[in-house]
């Protein structure tokens, strides 16, 4: 039985999908004028897991992520750029893809942006200003009118009173109240605009976000998801507008817009919130040039998604060292389901080829050792506790490190299987393992060594191997010779990327 804590009860709750079988999730996605950083691949990775596993319980998701193509940051970089507005958008667009596809993030079934929903943005803002939560201001922008909605601050715990009276931000004249947000901007000289019945302008950002996901998913639907930061003041925006201007919808739960909120924690640096005012930030593709895609993945899962994930280099060392246990213990797996694991998880996300793959897992796990199925979908239910899942991929990999070979095949394809859901542990054992090194020897030469290492102990020079082998070694590689006279290899963890 899934649990999720929601942010709305502050609470764990049953999850109970609005519809038998289905699941709308909408999640907030990135603003595009710059690279991704490790705070948007947190939000990335945790709710792709959540969405690998919503469908590996069965239920016929639709997984809905937005682009924020147009806001104040995006046309101010392009002005500095001397470039369009578009081009900057569509060149982070595709980053943003890049590092997605990097760090196996399947892409969500929609995928709508801010500049091509203008009617739908128009149209709610009209229902607002109709229904008496919003008005036009003195200066021509519209507003929403925060007193109007009785509901305001109950996401966040915020109560209007305390607000008002914490407000130091001068009242803008055009305002009515300085708690007030807007909705639709006038256009300025020389900024991009759309036609509306105020005027041309562009929207606000919050109003963006209600507009994309009651288009995609309807008035009311099951997840809505994003980093912590968004809770306030922009997911608390989002429920006055779209309860605004949709209604309260009838339902079991008595929830409006929303019956589950879900917020993942921040991502730290020193025990600071990461952020580009700090100047403590990192993007993704300067993480990547460290470490190996599926060793950030692993990092990112080895907190629960509402707790702080502190960054550090000794940190996705660590990681890396305990992904090496899992691919040292399948070391030797059959290839032939590894190879259809890399299909089914890898084929650039052909939608028939990645249903085959989950009826293909689902296969394997039927099969697999109950107790270790069992505990992972315990850890994974209760709030998709992705740290004790992990727990219980390693108690399989010592397992598997004992059993006999009649019961290895079975349990390295539970092992593939169950890390499969959380995105990893689908890659060759050898394809990881032998990765990475830096400046540090290439596989090339690591093999050569290794070939005259075996010259060397076929005539008995003893010295002249173990000399090849302590090379090797402070090189970062280690050696294990095998039954019938191979030898494997693999990089030694704490060696630079």
């Amino acid at each position: 039985m899934l649990k999720i804590y929601n942010t709305l009860t502050r609470s764990k709750q049953e999850f109970k999908p609005r519809i038998a079988g289905k699941v709308g999730m909408y999640v907030c996605g990135m603003t595009v004028y710059d690279y991704c950083h490790i705070g948007h691949a947190r939000v990335m990775v945790v709710f792709d897991t959540v969405a690998r596993y919503l469908r590996h319980l069965g239920y016929d998701l639709t997984y809905v992520r937005n682009v924020t193509d147009i806001d104040d940051k995006i046309i101010q970089r392009a002005q500095v750029n001397g470039e369009p507005f578009t081009a900057l958008t569509a060149r982070f667009i595709e980053a943003m893809h890049e590092d997605e596809r990097a760090l196996a993030v399947l892409p969500p079934d929609l995928e709508p942006r801010a500049t091509e929903s203008m009617h739908s943005i128009i149209h709610m803002i009209e229902q607002l200003l109709s229904k008496g939560f919003a008005y036009v201001g003195g200066n021509g922008d519209v507003f929403y009118a925060v007193s109007s909605f009785d509901g305001y601050g109950k996401l966040s715990g915020k109560n209007i009173a305390d607000l008002q009276a914490g407000e130091r931000v001068e009242v803008d004249a055009a305002k009515r109240d300085p708690l007030d947000f807007v909705l639709w901007k006038s256009a300025k000289p020389g900024e991009p605009s759309w036609p509306s019945p105020w005027g041309d302008g562009r929207p606000g950002w919050h109003i963006e976000c209600s507009a994309m996901s009651t288009c995609c998913l309807g008035a009311h639907f099951d997840i809505h998801g994003g980093g912590m930061d968004l809770q306030f003041p922009h997911h608390e925006n989002e429920i006055a507008q779209s309860v605004g201007a949709c209604g309260w919808p009838e339902n079991d739960s008595g929830q409006p817009f929303v019956n589950y909120w879900m917020h993942n924690g921040f991502v730290r640096v020193n025990e600071e919130k990461m952020s580009k005012s700090l100047g403590n930030f990192f993007t993704v593709r300067e993480v990547l040039r460290q470490f190996q895609p599926e060793v950030v993945r692993f990092f990112i899962l080895s907190s629960h998604y509402r707790s702080p994930l502190n960054y550090s280099d000794e940190h996705l060392q660590e990681a890396r060292t305990a992904l090496s246990r899992l691919y040292t213990a399948l070391r030797g797996a059959p290839e032939v389901y590894l190879q259809r694991c890399i299909e089914a998880m890898d084929d650039s996300f052909n939608t028939p080829a990645a249903t085959d793959a989950q009826k293909d897992i689902d296969t394997v796990l039927r099969g697999a050792r109950e107790e270790y199925e069992k505990r992972f979908n315990d850890a994974m239910d209760d709030d998709f506790n992705t740290p004790v899942a992990l727990s219980v991929l390693f108690d399989l990999a010592r397992e598997l490190n004992k059993a006999d070979e009649h019961a290895k095949p079975e349990l390295a394809a539970a092992l593939r299987a169950l890390g499969g859901l959380l995105g990893i542990l689908q890659a060759s054992p050898d394809e990881f393992l032998q990765s990475g090194g830096g400046d540090s020897l290439g596989a090339e030469r690591i093999e050569q060594l290794i070939a005259a290492r075996k010259s060397a102990k076929a005539e008995k020079n003893w010295a002249l191997a173990d000399n090849i082998r302590d090379e090797l070694k402070a090189n970062g590689v280690l050696l294990e010779d095998i039954a019938g006279g191979a030898t494997i290899w693999r990089r030694e963890q704490g060696v630079s990327l």
